[in-house]
């Protein structure tokens, strides 16, 4: 009798579920509760350069006490907090305009890393990551050369572990949190017939104070690479029938990990497609890789790919909250199994695709733990489509000609799926 009832369940479980997908409404349990300034999420565009310029850097001290100086063509408004795990000193500012090397800024002394850039239209941000406890010892703005010339001084110090906690609970500043990845949030409508188009969510990798990696050869940053592909490929795809593709960011911002998926859901996306182009030790290691999400990694390779990718909310200066509480809901539990299954077959296709097309490494469907691919209802899959670290990959990655073969391919995968799914009832 038990045994009839469980089936019951899920068959009835199931069938809701079928019904739903051929209705195309998004399936949604609320995981964290919504801010009550709760906004539509938009990727920022810069339409003009900022006029506060940042023109030189230097860093200089030891494990004891390290001093920053940044010169500044104006005097800038600054804000200066703590983060921690790790421990974090996080400076903002008003959009700047960065034009001095990153080396000038390379970490030493208390700082295990130093990121600096665009936090999004009108804000920029320098995030110091400390090796240890620290405190910030001065802060101030200097003007010099009969006002021609403005410096920012930042000396920092060692702390006690007491003396850092005290700094972080009394600062008067709400860190920017992640927006929730699965809440139920005003801005995510049901397709009508209106809305038929088959949507993709095309997501440069990285942006703003988040470079990414670094070509071995040339220098240039994976969000420069990473967008100009986006790009390329949101124009191919939307010559596409029936198809509809849209960036999640169109500008040189930062976006945190699930601020990219919430703008894919309340586009009602189809599909999301997260573009890559990262680092790896092994120098000769080089092609295409397709990753989709599990908890368990496929190898070392996609476990320490996935978990410095895992770090951009970090680098950025972002507050991660804890883990989301599990939810026990079978509806739910559905739903994730069967997207992630539909990113299987969407990676599956890329890789038939890409075969005699685009270079690919051995094994190119991997999976891992990313952040950027956990929406349960939307299938999500991460394309390295090479990497910066092998100089053949670099100099493919910066070949127009190249990309725009790649994004044709690519193309080609994405209408069989589409049609696959259309067929399944999806």
């Amino acid at each position: 009798m038990m045994l009839a009832t469980l089936k019951n369940m899920i068959d009835g479980a199931i069938g809701v579920l079928n019904a739903v997908r051929r209705r195309r409404i998004v399936c949604i349990l609320t995981l964290a509760s919504l801010s009550a300034s709760s906004m539509p999420l938009v990727a920022a565009a810069t339409d003009s350069p900022p006029s506060l310029i940042a023109n030189a850097a230097r860093i200089i001290g030891d494990e004891a006490r390290t001093r920053i100086v940044l010169d500044f063509n104006q005097e800038p408004e600054f804000e200066v907090h703590y983060l921690d795990s790790p421990a974090r000193i996080v400076v903002d500012f008003p959009a700047v305009g960065f034009s001095f090397p990153t080396k000038d800024l390379a970490p030493t002394g208390l700082f295990s890393d130093i990121r600096f850039g665009s936090m999004g239209e009108g804000s920029a941000r320098l995030v110091l990551t400390a090796k240890k406890p620290v405190q910030v010892a001065i802060a101030e703005t200097k003007s010099e050369e009969d006002g021609k010339l403005f410096r920012f001084v930042l000396d920092t110090e060692i702390a006690t572990k007491q003396k850092f906690a005290d700094l972080l609970k009394n600062q008067n500043w709400q860190a920017l949190a992640p927006a929730a990845t699965a809440s139920v949030t005003p801005d995510i409508m049901p397709k009508t017939s209106r809305q038929s188009d088959f949507m993709i969510a095309v997501d440069a990798g990285h942006g703003g104070i988040d470079a990414g990696a670094k070509g071995g050869v040339t220098g240039t940053d994976e969000k420069v690479i990473t967008l100009t592909f986006a790009k390329q490929l949101t124009e191919r795809l939307n010559k596409i029938p029936g198809i509809k593709a849209f960036l999640t960011r169109d500008d040189d911002v930062f976006l945190a990990l699930s601020e990219r998926v919430t703008l894919a859901r309340q586009q009602n996306a189809n599909l999301f497609i997260s573009v890559h182009a990262d680092t790896l030790k092994q120098k000769d290691i080089r092609g295409a890789t397709v990753y989709t999400i599990s908890d368990r990694a496929s190898d070392r390779m996609a476990q320490n790919l996935a978990e410095r990718e895992n770090l951009s909310d970090q680098i950025a200066g972002v507050a991660v909250p804890n883990a989301q509480p599990e939810v026990a809901d079978i509806l739910l539990d559905f739903t994730r199994r069967e997207t992630q299954a539909f990113s299987v077959t969407l990676a599956e296709n890329i890789v038939k695709s890409f075969e005699g097309q685009v270079g690919l490494i051995n094994n190119p469907h991997r999976y891992a733990g990313f952040q950027v691919l956990r929406a349960h209802d939307v299938p999500s899959v991460l394309l390295e489509l090479g990497f910066l670290s092998n100089p053949e990959d670099e100099k493919l990655l910066l070949d127009d000609n190249w990309r725009a073969k790649v994004a044709d391919t690519l193309a080609v995968a994405v209408t069989k799926y589409r049609a696959q799914a259309l067929a399944n009832g999806g």
